[in-house]
């Protein structure tokens, strides 16, 4: 029987999709962005390079992991809950895969956008979350229907 709930997703494999969600952010920071050229509040093509200015704002990587963890975390709630728990959701679950990636994925965001200058622009955070949230739905759900719940309980701590 399958395993209900916020025990579900205890064991080694849930790492194949962070690593898949890493390797994103990183090709993002160290390839799009550059491409994009988009710069952070209070720099310009005058003063590339000063302090603050080294590195530019869009997509934000920042958001981008935080919302991809609220996405990954989604991914599995929905799967797990409509698929595997037939339709029945856990208050373990909502907490651990939702409203604790909800939390720190806005307090990211808020801490990009917020001062003067700020970070990062709104919609440079912005462009971060929504590609981090799908990419994180994607992950999530991916691993979830892919790999059971009670897969750990029996034979080993990795079983694909």
């Amino acid at each position: 029987e399958v395993t209900s709930g916020y025990k579900a997703r205890w064991h080694a494999s849930v790492l194949a999709p962070t690593m898949f969600l890493l390797t994103t952010a990183l090709f993002n920071e160290l390839v799009v962005k550059p491409e994009i050229t988009s710069y952070r509040p209070g720099c310009g093509q005058t003063n590339i390079g000063v302090p603050g200015c080294t590195t530019f704002g869009m997509p934000s990587s920042h958001t981008f992991v935080a919302f991809s963890a609220l996405g990954h975390g989604t991914g599995i709630f929905l799967v797990d809950s409509l698929k595997w728990s037939e339709g029945r959701f856990n208050g373990g679950a909502i907490a651990g895969d939702v409203a604790l990636p909800l939390i720190a994925a806005g307090l990211t965001y808020a801490g990009r956008v917020a001062g003067t200058p700020s970070q990062e622009h709104g919609d440079q955070a912005l462009v971060g979350a929504a590609f981090g949230l799908g990419f994180g739905l994607l992950a999530g759900g991916a691993y979830a229907l892919l790999q059971r719940p009670e897969c750990p309980y029996g034979s080993g701590v990795i079983c694909w």
